[in-house]
């Protein structure tokens, strides 16, 4: 009895819930494709690439058949492409990124992370020629993302890096103009980067990590929010308690999906990464849940401590669940791509003040939000440097995903399209950060970071 009721709880997640496996994401290390010859290199980065990731996406979709648990995404993530192909001659690395685009594109996958850099105490030769092609390599591919990385608790913030991200984002804007700056949804900028993120925008395969594995990110938070329906009026402890339990049996979905997708393709597992990701669809929003905590609005005073209270009680529940938990975990709060969100801000409710607070306590950062074409580059650098500092000072990871629209304005909307969704544009700070942006340098590492 206990079993059937078990067995209809899980059928009813995916079905009204939208419970979801939000991605499978094989890790594949490119150290070995270094070449002096750049053509080599690509060769041997898109062979590699193939022969690893020939058969995710059908065993993805094996397992999705089987179990009736929806798989959204099939994802790759690589080394840092700024550490393989510094080793050529080559003075722009846009082919690479087309080479990675081509290996996506023949084994079938939706996106592949790490057309990346990590240049948080300083550039090498390879980190700036990356960092001066993501414009064009993210204009000129589809299923690329890319990611750079400007601060660290250990290091501090490289505010050179900081500066020159603000222009680069607005260049990727311009030239991905036809599809309302596009581009700048497949780039982050973080403080605090971790090297087993399964999800995009920031996914790349850290030195740290095996030859190749498995990882997959949940997601859930349509079940989040039916669960706590059953509970209104209750105390917090029973909002966190029921937020736990649910947040486990996800987790426990998460943990099977990731077993087999690792036992079929002979790859390790690496971890399930626990966090609730939403999309634009009803019934799917983070924005929701916080509302359903009892916030008439997300957005209004209260928001920021029931976001804490949400991704505390995410990660307790889950981590029980799965034998080796990471990546990002907790609640990623995308504008665009959160249908509780949009409808905040659309209403008034959430600005981009409010989002920066409750960055503080969610598992990422400002993430696709978008604001007027015309933003000055140092004001997008200044956003930049805020949430690397929120990072730094507190040892978490933050990022920011921002769009300047080229051509938009306050009151217009950007679409994006599937999972990316759509956004109003949002009103930055019209007070010049110039002065502070150009003092160039590094934000020193916090005095906590002092141990060893």
């Amino acid at each position: 009895m206990t079993n059937f009721k078990n067995i209809m709880e899980t059928i009813n997640m995916i079905k009204k819930e939208k419970l979801d496996i939000r991605t499978i994401t094989m890790g594949i290390s490119l150290l070995d494709c270094c070449d002096s010859d750049g053509k080599k290199s690509r060769e041997k980065i898109y062979n590699k690439i193939v022969s690893y990731a020939q058969n995710l996406v059908k065993v993805g979709e094996e397992i999705e058949t089987e179990y009736g648990i929806p798989i959204i995404n099939k994802r790759i993530s690589v080394t840092p492409i700024s550490l393989i192909a510094q080793s050529s001659d080559d003075d722009d690395y846009v082919e690479f990124a087309k080479t990675l685009d081509k290996a996506a594109e023949t084994v079938g996958v939706d996106c592949i992370g790490g057309f990346s850099a990590l240049v948080h105490k300083g550039y090498s030769k390879g980190d700036k020629i990356l960092i001066d092609s993501i414009p064009k390599a993210l204009a000129v591919t589809n299923r690329v993302f890319s990611s750079v990385n400007v601060g660290c608790s250990k290091s501090g913030i490289n505010m050179n890096a900081v500066k020159d991200m603000g222009s680069i984002i607005k260049k990727t804007a311009f030239l991905t103009k036809e599809k309302d700056s596009i581009g700048c949804a497949k780039l982050v900028i973080f403080a605090n980067a971790v090297e087993d993120n399964p999800f995009m925008a920031g996914a790349f395969h850290g030195v740290g990590e095996a030859e190749c594995v498995i990882s997959v990110g949940i997601s859930g938070p349509g079940v989040v929010k039916s669960a706590l329906e059953n509970v209104k009026g209750e105390s917090f402890d029973v909002v966190s308690e029921t937020i736990k339990k649910t947040a486990f049996k996800i987790t426990r979905v998460g943990q099977l999906v990731a077993n087999e997708a690792s036992t079929r393709l002979g790859v390790p597992f690496g971890i399930v990464d626990l966090s609730l990701a939403p999309t634009p669809a009803i019934g799917d929003s983070v924005g929701r849940i916080l509302e359903e905590i009892g916030l008439e609005s997300c957005g209004c005073h209260g928001t920021t401590a029931a976001l804490a209270l949400l991704n505390d009680a995410v990660k307790k529940g889950g981590v029980m669940a799965s034998s080796h938990v990471g990546g990002l975990s907790g609640a990623f709060i995308p504008v665009s791509e959160d249908e509780g969100m949009i409808n905040a801000v659309n209403i008034g409710s959430l600005n981009i003040e409010k989002l920066e607070a409750m960055t503080c306590v969610c598992s990422v950062g400002l993430d696709m939000i978008a604001i007027p074409g015309d933003t000055p580059d140092t004001t997008i650098s200044a956003i930049i440097a805020d949430e690397a500092a929120i990072g730094v000072i507190n040892n978490k990871t933050t990022g920011v995903r921002i769009i300047p629209v080229y051509g938009k304005e306050l009151g217009d909307k950007a679409e994006f399209g599937g999972l990316l969704g759509r956004a109003p544009i949002m009103a930055v700070s019209k007070f010049s950060s110039t002065d502070f942006v150009n003092r160039g340098g590094r934000i020193p590492a916090p005095i906590h970071s002092f141990k060893n």
